[in-house]
């Protein structure tokens, strides 16, 4: 079947899409998108979180189907500018300089996580924060970088306003 939706801005069109097939699967393998990570496929470790019309999804959960003439925004697309010449978004700028990304593996799950959760409380505090990224697990860093990351990203967002 083909699929026609936004993914990061662009209307796309992806044929061939079996039945069953996950949004996840779409993205990494059909797209050549592969910020979301494929961990656990249950949806229990929210490595693949993605928005999908604006609310974050486990990708590994939604059916490519289900996509259908829908907005999905990837770890990619919170990036900013042109093609080519992107900059990162803040939170991602914070994950970096907060030394939150370890292996990686967690990171692009977190990072939309952390986006949405900034894009509806700016200064969340320290519960808020961890029950916002409580669905996303991390095996690396011992959550106390990501957190601060967290708090990095909430500040800048505050103080560019």
């Amino acid at each position: 079947m083909r699929v026609n939706l936004t993914v990061n801005g662009s209307e796309e069109a992806v044929d061939e899409v079996w039945e069953g097939e996950s949004l996840l699967y779409m993205l990494r393998e059909r797209m050549g998108l592969p910020g979301s990570k494929n961990a656990c496929e249950q949806g229990e470790c929210g490595s693949c979180t993605v928005y999908l019309d604006g609310v974050p999804v486990c990708a590994c959960l939604v059916a490519a189907g289900q996509a259908q003439d829908r907005e999905v925004v990837t770890v990619e697309g919170l990036a900013q500018g042109p093609p080519g010449e992107e900059r990162l978004d803040a939170v991602q700028e914070a994950f970096v300089e907060a030394g939150a990304v370890q292996c990686g593996f967690c990171t692009p799950g977190l990072i939309v996580q952390t986006h949405d959760l900034i894009e509806r409380n700016p200064a969340p505090s320290d519960a808020e924060i961890r029950e916002a990224l409580a669905g996303n697990l991390c095996r690396c860093t011992g959550y106390e970088k990501i957190l601060d990351a967290v708090r990095l990203a909430a500040e800048r967002r505050a103080a560019a306003r």
